[in-house]
């Protein structure tokens, strides 16, 4: 019961990060501060993605549901969890590359408008 609610606990604070890393650029539009939090999120987001390392959320998330009788999963969280919902019929072997290209491109814009908007 205690390690399935933890694998619980263990999977929102994944995707709250995935979350963070992806959209956490727009909140330093209102407050700048938070760049502080969000550079090293994204950019560690962007690193497992394009290296194809997996997030140490995972095998604890994994661990936790076979303490607590349940089955584990193949692959990590993004393509368990994200990648049925961006692709459907099923995640494709670029897709790291995918992810992590295109969330650098998106918080680069996002910063560039941050700086852009600082500057005037």
């Amino acid at each position: 019961m205690l390690s399935s609610l933890l694998a619980d606990l263990v999977l929102l604070l994944h995707f709250a990060f995935v979350l963070f890393a992806v959209f956490g650029g727009l909140l330093v539009l209102y407050r700048h501060w938070v760049a502080w939090l969000h550079v090293p999120t994204f950019a560690w987001a962007v690193l497992i993605n394009l290296v194809g390392w997996i997030c140490p959320l995972t095998p604890l998330e994994k661990s936790l549901r076979i303490a607590a009788g349940g089955e584990s999963y193949e692959g990590g969280f993004v393509r368990h969890y994200i990648a049925p919902l961006i692709y459907p019929e099923g995640a494709s072997p670029e897709l790291g590359l995918k992810i992590g290209t295109a969330l650098l491109v998106w918080n680069l814009a996002i910063y560039g408008w941050v700086i852009f908007r600082a500057r005037r």
